[in-house]
């Protein structure tokens, strides 16, 4: 590989690199602005509110095309965590 063709050839991993690194600065920002809502999709989760709903899913009193996603144990747990893990300063 003669100096032009390592020179280009570092250049293309240099923009590739640094596309990603923007990319991903934009989607912290965006999880950032997030935060009002994951905070108040915890308090959900945490209070009385989501276990009532919980509750009153699991005895079948919801409407059977309701999407409730956010009635998944696992699915907010699992969000919220990730969530957490992506936002982290530490």
């Amino acid at each position: 590989m003669n100096r032009i063709e390592r020179i280009e050839a570092y250049e293309k991993l240099f923009d590739e690199v640094r596309s990603a690194v923007d990319a991903a600065r934009e989607a912290l920002n965006a999880l950032e602005e997030l935060r009002p809502a994951a905070e108040r999709l915890r308090e959900y989760y945490t209070g009385r509110q989501w276990k009532k709903d919980f509750a009153d899913d699991e005895a079948g009193k919801l409407p059977q095309g309701l999407k409730r996603g956010v009635l998944s144990e696992d699915g907010i747990d699992h969000l919220l965590d990730d969530y957490d893990e992506l936002t982290s300063t530490e």
